[in-house]
């Protein structure tokens, strides 16, 4: 952290900031193994899901991530997190992050797709792009860090904290960035739960419409049923049609990504097209590939109505694990020093996702 260096030159720092600022205490002997961290883990996801059963208007993905920041934050859990927990978590948020994300290429057939129709497909398509593009490009032109605008657009575009978590891991960035960027997509998809069903009837959107207009524009999966149940039945299954398109997208844009990293087109990046730790990311990681492969997996119809619900619901544990590890690696205090650029980011990546959604709803109906 830069103000380490500050502090050497005599300016006072707030207890928040020094805590911010000095380096983790070292791991205990013994206390470096990953058992602890996943432990803590495990009850994370206890505890989101009964967050979700009290109150089910707020998924348990968005719960565990708001109990990883918790943990990070509250005394008597700060060391524990910083030390003995930390290998583990930072385990759950990669190694768990990619099986959750190889799993959810099972809620999704080629037959769902190509149900949609090519109108709505290149609807999809358009507001990705869309979205991604303007994001990235305002997130750099407000200065944000690192890799932030690249995370919080490929958040926005795609699916939320699951496709920050797959672009990450070809990006190789850092901690803090991928926190803080699943910290604003959270947050607003979460925002987007209470504000867009009191936006269906002042826009003139029938229960279909709605459905494709929240699956269009809302990020996360649980986000999206959350959001689009509200207005049917119908509503629900357009919604959960149109997001999982987006979904499929995913493999694609990491691709791309992949491919920009090698040849040094991310300013992030070093020149030679290397990662954070020195290597040429593959331009299909084993993860994205095995994701495609649990789309055509479904596409047979092999698998029956049992197995798929159990692999939705070890999904969805898998991604709450991997969430309250990346949530424990945010840093309020740090994090407050971009918040005013990185909540107008969030804002404007809002309104750009669902205008051009709105849009494409009404030309594709």
């Amino acid at each position: 952290m830069t103000l380490t260096n500050a502090a050497h030159g005599g300016v006072q720092l707030t207890p928040d900031e020094a805590t911010a600022a000095e380096p983790a205490a070292p791991a205990p002997p013994g206390a470096s193994g990953a058992l602890p961290g996943l432990l803590m883990a495990v009850g994370g996801v206890l505890l989101a899901l009964a967050v979700h059963w009290a109150v089910p208007a707020v998924p348990m993905l968005t719960a565990s991530v708001v109990l990883g920041i918790a943990a990070a934050h509250l005394p008597g859990a700060r060391a524990l997190v910083r030390t003995r927990a930390k290998k583990g978590l930072g385990v759950a948020a990669k190694r768990l992050m990619r099986a959750g994300i190889v799993l959810l290429g099972l809620k999704l057939s080629l037959t769902d797709v190509a149900g949609l129709g090519w109108a709505t497909v290149a609807m999809v398509l358009t507001v990705v792009v869309a979205t991604f593009a303007g994001t990235y490009w305002l997130g750099r032109r407000l200065g944000l860090p690192g890799d932030q605008p690249l995370l919080v657009a490929t958040g926005y575009s795609i699916c939320g904290a699951s496709a920050i978590g797959a672009v990450s891991e070809v990006t190789g960035s850092e901690e803090e960035d991928i926190a803080t960027s699943v910290a604003l997509v959270t947050l607003c998809g979460t925002l987007a739960i209470a504000v867009l069903p009191l936006l269906q009837h002042p826009l003139g959107l029938d229960g279909p419409e709605f459905g494709r207009w929240v699956g269009a524009s809302v990020h996360d999966v649980g986000q999206v049923v959350a959001t689009a149940q509200t207005a049917g039945p119908a509503a629900l299954r357009e919604a959960v049609l149109v997001k999982l398109m987006r979904v499929v997208l995913l493999a694609p844009l990491v691709a791309g990504v992949a491919v920009a990293v090698r040849r040094g087109r991310l300013g992030a990046r070093g020149a030679d097209g290397t990662g954070a730790q020195g290597k040429r990311p593959p331009v299909l990681p084993l993860f994205v590939a095995l994701f495609l492969a649990a789309i055509l997996l479904r596409s047979t119809g092999l698998l029956g109505a049992g197995a798929l619900n159990a692999a939705d619901q070890v999904q969805q544990l898998l991604l709450a694990a991997a969430l309250f590890g990346l949530g424990s690696a945010v840093n309020l205090p740090v994090m407050a020093r971009t918040g005013g650029r990185v909540a107008a980011l969030g804002l404007a990546s809002w309104v750009v996702v669902a205008g051009v959604s709105y849009a494409g709803v009404l030309l594709t109906t």
